[in-house]
């Protein structure tokens, strides 16, 4: 009598790296035989890919274990794991605190799981957290969409904000070679995929570790040289890049985001403060004046490209005035979409010990002004694509309707219309813009493009 698969759950806490971490432990579960589970609670195999940037995911992370830990005094062949990068900053004090874990692991470990999993199923508590070269690629990940996918391009940060974790957890800049990723997006052309997102925590270094320099000196690997190496996979039809870093932007990527057609008019290119003070005291290496000579350039040369950033509101020491500043760039930018947070200090950063730290209260009230003012300006960016036609590369069909097809713009603006996602989906489809709200558009499809005569 064979004996049924095991059955894991993956849940992911955290950033787009995280799930691209996630989609890649999920293929080398299923390449060991392991199938997904919906429901964690009939999961013989638990995995909590974890984020550390604020606290409350890493609260969250701790309830969602508890409930396994008891689970597991019933069962005990569940295996429970937490990677990411909570898992990264505890280390050993994860095992002290749940005992019933099996792994703790850190993001670099990601494509050593089968390695690692071994050990456990010999009887081992494994803990998986000093630095290490990333692997090479090698799994096919169980991607989530069918349509777009993310495609790491470098691993790690080597800056060192004072407010931020990353470093720390996610280890020092390791960038993968043009080839692989190459590589990797032909095969996703291959299988369908029509759109591709480069990842890196800080993806402007994209090459700095690499070995390579034209006879000037100039670097040979940037993410710009990278673009036009992999602009032209076939299949992939747009391409996107995140996350920028003000410091390390330059005037030859947008020209090349100009020239190439598939690249999307899509710049997320975090700020955090509009104070040059608070700047410098997040250690960003940058003022507000050259952020707004990037955004100016950027409209020089693609005058329609839509720009979305980060920004922390009540960093400590950080006064009305410079609050009001922040709120001054955002009024004078007029950004599509603004990711806001209040300052949380993490463990073992040196932000976090300072004595200025701010009431809850203050970030509360300052975090509320900033949204007020972030959905008043996207909604403004929005009216723009009233009545234009703009190209939609269909995802999903509409959770709240099921008439409705969505999908994304180049702009990166979500966007609703009428129609089959059986017939559409992954499809690029022109949509007349007939609404705009602050962060997604409502269109009629003016061409829908015909099922192949088999």
């Amino acid at each position: 009598m064979s004996s049924s698969p095991r059955r894991y759950h993956i849940t992911t806490f955290g950033c787009q790296m995280n799930k691209a971490d996630s989609e890649r432990m999920a293929g080398i579960l299923e390449n060991m035989g392991f199938q997904f589970s919906e429901d964690p609670n009939q999961a013989d195999l638990i995995l909590y890919n974890t984020c550390s940037i604020r606290d409350n995911a890493e609260h969250k992370v701790y309830s969602y274990l508890g409930r396994q830990a008891k689970r597991k005094l019933q069962q005990p062949n569940l295996t429970l794991i937490v990677a990411g990068c909570v898992a990264q900053q505890e280390g050993e004090a994860l095992l002290r605190r749940v005992p019933e874990l099996d792994m703790v692991m850190g993001p670099q470990h990601a494509n050593r799981l089968e390695d690692l999993l071994e050990q456990v199923f010999a009887g081992n508590q494994v803990v998986a957290t000093e630095a290490v070269h990333i692997m090479e690629d090698i799994t096919k990940p169980r991607r989530e969409s069918q349509v777009t996918a993310w495609v790491n391009v470098i691993y790690g940060c080597n800056e060192r904000c004072t407010y931020c974790i990353v470093p720390s957890v996610r280890g020092i800049e390791q960038s993968r070679t043009p080839e692989a990723i190459r590589a990797e997006m032909e095969e996703l052309g291959r299988q369908g995929y029509k759109e591709v997102t480069l990842l890196g925590q800080n993806i402007d270094a994209y090459g700095r570790d690499l070995p390579g320099t034209t006879p000037e000196g100039r670097n040979l690997h940037t993410l710009t040289d990278l673009l036009y190496f992999v602009h032209d996979v076939p299949g992939i039809e747009r391409i996107r890049f995140a996350t920028s870093h003000p410091r390390y932007f330059t005037e030859r990527l947008i020209r090349a985001c100009q020239e190439l057609p598939k690249v999307c008019e899509h710049f997320h290119i975090p700020f955090q403060s509009g104070d040059n003070d608070v700047l410098k005291a997040m250690a960003r290496g940058y003022t507000q004046e050259k952020y707004r000579r990037i955004i100016d350039m950027i409209r020089h040369y693609m005058p329609d490209a839509s720009i979305s950033a980060d920004a922390i509101v009540g960093f400590p020491g950080e006064t009305e005035e410079q609050f009001e500043n922040t709120l001054k760039l955002l009024e004078e930018i007029s950004f599509d979409m603004l990711n806001t947070a209040a300052y949380s200090p993490r463990p073992g950063t040196p932000a976090a010990v300072w004595e200025n730290q701010l009431s809850e209260e203050v970030k509360s009230d300052r975090l509320q002004r900033l949204n007020h003012l972030v959905s008043i300006k996207a909604a403004e960016r929005s009216q723009r694509y009233l009545g234009r036609i703009e190209e939609v590369l269909v995802e999903e069909q509409n959770a709240k309707d099921p008439t409705q097809v969505m999908g994304r713009t180049r702009g990166n603006r979500l966007t609703f219309f009428t129609g089959d996602i059986n017939q559409l989906k992954g499809q690029l489809v022109q949509v007349k813009i007939t609404e705009s709200r602050a962060f997604s558009l409502s269109g009629e499809a003016i061409s829908v493009p015909q099922p192949a005569l088999v």
